[in-house]
């Protein structure tokens, strides 16, 4: 069975899939109807939905290519980690 998550970041109209068998991230069609439709919807208006990950955060890369590298050790104040 393929591992995909599904994701939205605040501020992007569009949803990616990234395939974690596979390690590719890709743009998604915009749903038009269902589940995904619906949680896309709520996300647009501010709501966080989570299924089945335990862990999302977002971080800028700003060169650093490793998300293990550090970076989220800097806090929120400084660095990488965004909250």
């Amino acid at each position: 069975m393929t591992r995909i998550v599904v994701l939205g970041i605040p501020g992007e109209d569009g949803l990616w899939a990234a395939n974690l068998d596979t390690g590719t991230v890709t743009p998604l069609a915009v749903p038009a109807s269902g589940n995904l439709k619906l949680a896309d919807d709520l996300r647009k208006a501010g709501a966080t939905i989570t299924v089945g990950v335990n862990l999302a955060t977002l971080a800028t890369s700003d060169g650093v290519e490793d998300p293990s590298g550090g970076f989220y050790d800097t806090g929120p104040s400084g660095g990488f980690y965004d909250t």
